[in-house]
């Protein structure tokens, strides 16, 4: 019995069109990344499984998928040293003897080792923009993938919070070039650390930061119960509510916390990390007002970004006429070429998801017409001689940019037809033996009915047709 086709779940196939409103795009991020300095890389599918674990956290961890190594692996594995008390296996330690490799969870950890290791073949600052899938074990859903597309763009090599403008700026470019209205949250590692300080859990960040990053999933007694279940005590949860709770205006919410970091809140501790945080956002919301940006941008300090190595500001960009996650998201990392053996390289980025941004021009039918086809003219097939006529000039257009094809069979017109139709093809060339014997092509515009008639080496009356 034959297979029954299938692909693996959280995965999707792309047809032509699809592929084309993709395109779209990635054409729309690239072109915006390049206009500000950005030059593009790739790095490999895999890399060294301890290149990857430990950068995202125990979480994240989970969601790599891990490479088996090739041959026979488990003839060298003693399994008894990996199982546990209750008998189950230590699978975290068993995976490291048996797979080396592991598919990237993310473009940023990948960049951070290339810097590394081509750091004196790069000019500092450097700027730099990637497309490519990244893959991650999690539970396929709606707008969550396994394997989806990230467009990363990162500078590294400055503190400077221009930097962290300019991000805002590419941002508001590409989804003002995509007619998509988002709104771009900002908030800073610091104040969350600064959170877990006077709240008198200074070591537990990590599990704070955690749980507040699920606030949009699980709601307020959901991450208030996560944070209890992993120590922090009632009054520490009741300095944190109000954080959570906090609205007003840019300088309000930055006048409240710069009084609880003060000492102001029910511990009375005082937090300088918080602070400094609460100065780096004064001066970016400060930047951001002077520069003109048309997007909504506000302070979330219940905004978390759940991966470790974000040292300072955090982004995350929601579309606000499609119900989804978020569509893009980032931060400053500090330490992250740090692990690699390069110190103090601070860097920031941002991440646009492809795949999510996909589901929304979709879903809000924001893709334009003209991407339904690729192909601007068909000359339909009337046979051999006919064929071997319209070849040289099909070749001559095509140098000129126009994409054509020719039909590839001597085949009834109504089939021809309907190919361009379905292929939304909007123009179709008919050259009969009358067109040959006068050295002439007749094009058809397919949605006007208008037809016109050109010698044959009018290329230029052609392309004008064409539009």
């Amino acid at each position: 019995m034959a297979q029954k086709p299938s692909i693996p779940k959280g995965t999707r196939d792309f047809g032509p069109q699809e592929m084309a409103e993709r395109n779209y795009i990635f054409d729309t991020i690239r072109d915006v990344f390049r206009r500000h300095g950005y030059a593009q890389i790739e790095t490999p599918s895999m890399e060294q499984l301890s290149t990857l674990l430990g950068k995202y956290g125990d979480e994240g961890d989970k969601l790599l998928y891990r490479i088996l190594d090739s041959g026979d692996p488990f003839t060298r594995v003693d399994f008894g040293q990996y199982r546990l008390e209750d008998g189950s296996m230590n699978a975290k330690a068993l995976s490291l003897q048996l797979c080396e490799k592991g598919l990237r969870y993310d473009l940023t950890v990948p960049f951070a080792r290339f810097v590394v290791q081509h750091q004196n073949e790069i000019a500092f600052p450097f700027k730099r923009f990637q497309i490519q899938p990244v893959w991650r074990a999690d539970r396929p859903q709606k707008g969550r993938y396994r394997e989806f597309y990230q467009c990363d763009v990162d500078v590294i090599g400055s503190r400077s919070q221009l930097c962290e403008l300019e991000l805002i700026q590419i941002v508001d470019e590409v989804f003002s070039k995509l007619d998509v209205r988002v709104l771009v949250k900002v908030n800073n590692r610091k104040v969350l650390t600064g959170l877990a300080e006077i709240c008198g859990f200074p070591d537990q960040v990590v599990d704070i930061t955690v749980a507040i990053d699920k606030l949009d999933k699980i709601g307020l007694e959901a991450v208030e119960a996560e944070m209890r279940e992993k120590g922090l005590s009632d009054q520490a949860v009741e300095v944190i509510r109000p954080v959570l709770l906090l609205s007003g205006t840019t300088a309000e919410k930055l006048a409240t916390m710069r009084a609880l970091m003060n000492g102001g809140s029910a511990s009375g501790r005082v937090s300088e990390t918080g602070l400094r945080g609460l100065d780096e956002l004064e001066e970016l919301f400060g930047f951001v007002a002077g520069a003109g940006i048309g997007t909504q941008v506000e302070i979330d300090l219940s905004l978390a970004r759940g991966l470790n190595y974000y040292t300072g500001a955090i982004f995350e960009v929601k579309a606000l006429d499609w119900q989804i996650g978020s569509i893009c998201g980032g931060g400053r990392y500090d330490n992250l070429t740090g692990i690699f053996g390069l110190p103090d390289m601070s860097g920031v980025g941002v991440s646009f998801g492809a795949d999510r941004i996909f589901d929304v021009l979709k879903g809000l039918e924001k893709f334009p017409e003209a991407l339904a086809s690729s192909t601007r003219l068909l000359f339909a097939n009337m046979g051999a001689q006919e064929a071997g006529y319209v070849l040289p000039v099909a070749s001559a257009l095509r140098r000129a940019g126009v994409s054509v094809e020719i039909y590839p069979d001597a085949v009834k017109l109504k089939k021809q037809f309907d190919y361009a139709d379905r292929k939304s093809i909007p123009f179709l060339s008919i050259c009969g033996a009358d067109e040959v014997a006068a050295g002439t092509v007749q094009i058809k515009n397919l949605s006007s009915g208008d037809q016109r008639s050109f010698a044959a080496g009018d290329l230029a009356g052609m392309i004008a047709f064409l539009g």
